[in-house]
């Protein structure tokens, strides 16, 4: 078999002998008018040898290719699926069909013809005319069906998406979801903004941020990790229902649920709080799975998962209690503690009651939330921006929710209180001078928006690449990002 510079050189010999010829190889357009899967969906019933007068414009990609004398068999793959195209020398003319037979996989060629079902009983299209459209010097790799190294794929998702239709299915099924997305909160009365990207303060979450400088004013400036800041000074303007989906970027770990870069939506409801949060939270999902598979249950994994509201609600304290059979509160920091080192769980900075027990929680009872679930309750100390909880001043009105052993969502209460605030960014300061890098920073301007007066409300943040993951039942973040960061090769 020839190398694959060979084909490529004698693939470029094909484009200057066209151009020879006075045939572009590289046109500028071509009047596409059908899909595959439209005349597939809609002549299935054709009986085998049964032919449509009715003349179709199709364009895309060649599959495969089987010349056979004076007729020929390929398979043309556009968007929607892959279709059968026949074309005969009689149909076309003879230097019509001679240019088809030197055409190569993986060139992509416009056609029209009628449709008829083949002997064998397959749909095809009966060619009367065709165009080339691209010539495709590079051609494609052999063997990349099943292919095992999947960093591969990710790297060349051009590849993958035309050699694997069920990796198309899955972006045109986000790109669904995230339609449904701004269609089911725009009839609950939310508006859709914009937030920057690039920000003079970094806030919302607490993350290590990316950092870069812009030259014109000789400043630093950081990739949002978060829009929270920005929507809530949405709200002290007089927007009382908003939302975005933005890019946000944190510098921290790769795994199977986590992407440096990712897709966030986060909405905010004035005068509102959690608990209203968490019955919105709920509805999106019942949305979203209804619309695309007419129910509320849906296969992650091979198993069963119900989305239907009301979902169940468990305290985190009460998680821990239920799930490792320990009462945290009945523990002193001395056991506490103990309890880390003897679960081999690194503890970093000055020590805090609510930090370890979240620590508990997030490292040993996380993976074991399958069904959908709220975790309510947190302790003050998990973030700064949230409202104490009614009646316990230790705790916040924060909730999480899980499916899989994924965190799906974060909503609060959201605090308003700008002298509040204040004290809990100086808390976040005094963490990051004792080391902790995913502290949150003091963000003045922010709290001089909300000393002109943010009403009550509730928020919530939403992971859309792992809402991607669960409805198209895909084992890893990589598989629903189209690029994911990927480390050099070399």
């Amino acid at each position: 078999m020839k190398d694959e510079n060979q084909l490529i050189s004698l693939r470029r010999q094909k484009v200057k002998a066209l151009r020879e010829k006075g045939i572009d190889p590289y046109p500028y357009s071509f009047p596409k008018k059908h899909d595959a899967s439209f005349i597939l969906e809609n002549y299935k019933k054709l009986k085998k040898g049964e032919r449509v007068t009715k003349r179709f414009s199709l364009a895309g990609r060649l599959m495969s290719l089987r010349v056979m004398g004076r007729a020929s068999f390929a398979h043309l793959q556009d968007q929607s699926g892959r279709i059968q195209i026949y074309i005969r020398e009689e149909d076309v003319g003879k230097e019509c069909y001679k240019h088809f037979t030197k055409l190569d996989l993986g060139d992509i060629v416009g056609i029209r013809g009628s449709v008829f079902k083949t002997k064998m009983g397959e749909l095809s299209i009966a060619v009367r005319s065709f165009e080339l459209l691209t010539k495709s010097v590079r051609p494609l790799p052999e063997k990349w069906h099943g292919l095992k190294d999947v960093e591969l794929r990710y790297r060349q998702r051009h590849i993958d998406l035309l050699v694997n239709p069920e990796v198309r299915r899955v972006f045109l099924i986000r790109s669904k979801i995230i339609s449904l997305i701004r269609e089911f909160l725009s009839s609950e009365g939310f508006i859709e903004v914009d937030i920057p990207t690039l920000q003079p303060v970094y806030g919302g979450a607490n993350a290590r941020p990316f950092k870069t400088h812009i030259n014109a004013w000789n400043m630093n400036l950081y990739l949002s990790i978060s829009p929270e800041l920005y929507l809530k000074r949405l709200l002290v303007g007089g927007f009382e229902r908003v939302y975005t989906l933005t890019k946000c970027f944190r510098n921290e770990g790769v795994d199977r649920t986590h992407n440096p870069e990712f897709t966030m939506l986060e909405c905010y409801m004035a005068y509102a709080d959690y608990k209203d949060i968490m019955k919105l939270t709920e509805e999106l999902y019942e949305y979203i799975a209804k619309k695309l598979f007419g129910r509320t249950t849906i296969n992650y994994r091979g198993k069963k998962i119900d989305l239907k509201a009301p979902w169940k609600h468990l305290t985190l304290k009460d998680a821990i209690r239920y799930y490792l059979k320990i009462n945290v509160d009945k523990m002193s920091d001395r056991e506490l503690q103990t309890y880390l080192r003897n679960n081999n769980l690194e503890y970093r900075g000055e020590f805090s009651r609510g930090l370890a027990t979240l620590l508990i929680f997030e490292e040993l009872v996380e993976d074991k939330l399958t069904q959908p679930i709220h975790i309510l309750d947190h302790p003050k100390e998990s973030t700064p921006l949230c409202k104490p909880k009614r009646g316990n001043s230790h705790l916040i009105e924060r909730f999480e929710s899980y499916i899989w052993g994924m965190e799906m969502g974060n909503a609060y209460s959201e605090l308003n209180d700008p002298e509040l605030q204040y004290e809990l960014f100086k808390d976040q300061e005094e963490r990051g001078r004792g080391g902790d890098e995913e502290h949150h920073p003091m963000d003045k301007e922010y709290i001089k928006a909300l000393e002109i007066g943010m009403p009550p409300a509730g928020g919530v943040g939403i992971g859309i690449d792992r809402v991607i993951m669960l409805f198209t039942d895909s084992a890893s973040l990589r598989d629903v990002i189209l690029f994911p960061t990927m480390r050099p090769e070399e």
